[in-house]
């Protein structure tokens, strides 16, 4: 097993293959603020990586055999291919290479407490809440985020050695990797079937993780969910359930909705204590994020009058329900909804919002799960008024011809509702500059880069108002 000591430095000097990605990324700058010498590659360009030079990382942009010159340790992405040329000579050459869970598994033991939120959908907006929290608070966790939270400054945040918070993925098994001393498991679904075979492969897994806690760990799931009963059988930790509709030890109960869609409820925790809690984010689903976030801060020792208040401050993570702007009384919302759960309920989060129209640009992410879950696709954009469907976001994957987004289109027309396909975003930009009206929402929805059409929209909408004032 790898073992990593983040105060002895017997790998000075290591290399990240795929830095730029947000978890790759995070992890690097907790090296370079423990003064060892970070390295990086990655294929292109961002925002990320000129913070990592701006913090003493080198860079290279392309992928080289000759990077890798005089690195002790290679941590490397799961977005790379086996025959990446670095992390082939990394091999030949002896030096030792681990991917990114197995760093991050073996980085939380170096701390005296690590939480850890997995799940299949939800794991930012919840540990984002957490970090809200405790932000605010007196643990100075550690924090790695998927996602950008403004209360952080990012997606990292260096704390103290007591506490780091992190995301968990469940992507090729690799929670397995993980061993942190609170476990949050937010629901199980169908995902990453290019890698897990079915439903009955990710609970099992989620089962596996959950027998790797010690018996002082804690276990908080939602009670919730059907495929809870397996995972706790599983484990030897502490169980905490949170949920709504089944007994809990966190459970959320007199749930009504502002007219904005914002969730208030009743906590009702053990029977004993009952506190109002209002959140300023969407949907039934943040009402168990919530549960969850509230759970993980209180048994860590956070006083529920600072978790009412700083949960109430907490107004969201980017890309996950966020109003990119309001131009001429024209919404422009974003999400990162990539699975038919994730759709239906931010769909739903919006239904009883007040509006003229609903207009939805959804990019599928992969091909694999477009085809696998094609008809549950088709059935999640009911509360849609429009809907437009890009081009396949093909991320890790080639493109082998067996499905296409016009397939979606047209498994959600014959289910009722009202798509079209729009191959580019600049043919989306012109239909909706052509169609939208004062009241509407535009919503973007997807895993790669749809909000790219937010951005397009807002400018152009800008600029048509600035050229009316003119005149």
């Amino acid at each position: 097993m790898f073992n990593f000591d983040l105060n002895n430095k017997e790998y000075n000097h290591i290399h990240f293959i795929g830095i730029g990605g947000i978890s790759m990324s995070g992890l690097a700058e907790i090296l370079l603020n423990k003064g060892y010498k970070v390295t990086g590659t990655d294929l292109k360009d961002n925002p990320i990586l000129k913070r990592l030079e701006k913090l003493g990382a080198t860079i290279y942009i392309g992928h080289s055999k000759n990077n890798i010159n005089g690195a002790d340790l290679i941590i490397y992405t799961d977005a790379i291919s086996t025959d990446n040329e670095e992390l082939q000579a990394a091999r030949q050459s002896g030096i030792p290479t681990v991917d990114r869970a197995m760093f991050l598994g073996a980085l939380m033991k170096n701390y005296t407490y690590s939480i850890a939120v997995s799940g299949t959908h939800g794991k930012t907006t919840t540990t984002s809440m957490i970090a809200s929290i405790t932000n605010h608070g007196t643990l100075d966790p550690t924090i790695l985020l998927g996602g950008e939270l403004d209360d952080i400054g990012g997606n990292v945040k260096l704390g103290s050695q007591d506490y780091i918070l992190t995301e968990a993925c469940e992507y090729k098994g690799n929670i397995l990797k993980y061993f942190p001393t609170t476990a949050i498991i937010l629901n199980i679904d169908e995902v990453h079937l290019d890698y897990f075979r079915d439903i009955d492969h990710i609970v099992d897994t989620f089962a596996g993780y959950a027998a790797n806690l010690e018996e002082d760990s804690y276990l908080l799931i939602n009670g919730d969910d059907p495929h809870a009963p397996k995972i706790i059988e599983s484990t030897k930790a502490q169980v905490v359930k949170f949920g709504i509709s089944h007994k809990a030890h966190y459970r959320a109960e007199n749930i009504s909705f502002s007219k904005e869609g914002y969730p208030s409820f009743t906590l009702n925790i053990n029977n004993k204590e009952f506190w109002p809690i209002n959140l300023k984010v969407m949907g039934k689903h943040n009402i168990y994020n919530a549960l969850a976030s509230i759970a993980a801060a209180h048994i860590h020792g956070v006083s529920m009058e600072d978790i009412t208040d700083y949960i109430e401050l907490y107004n969201g993570v980017h890309r996950r329900l966020e109003v990119k702007g309001l131009v001429k009384d024209i919404k422009i919302m974003d999400d990162y909804a990539h699975h038919p759960t994730e759709i239906k309920a931010t769909l739903d989060a919006l239904r009883d919002v007040p509006k003229n129209k609903l207009y939805c640009i959804f990019q599928p992410h992969t091909f694999t799960r477009t085809k696998a879950l094609l008809d549950k696709f088709a059935s999640s954009f009911m509360n849609a008024d429009q809907i437009i469907i890009t081009d396949i976001y093909a991320a890790r994957e080639n493109d082998n011809g067996e499905i296409h987004s016009k397939d979606l289109v047209q498994a959600i027309n014959d289910k009722g509702a009202d798509a079209i396909y729009l191959s580019t975003f600049e043919e989306v930009k012109k239909y909706l500059m052509l169609n939208i009206e004062a009241g509407d929402i535009v919503l973007t929805m997807g895993a790669g880069n749809v909000c790219q059409i937010g951005d397009l929209l807002l400018d152009k909408l800008s600029n048509k108002s600035n050229e009316k004032a003119a005149v």
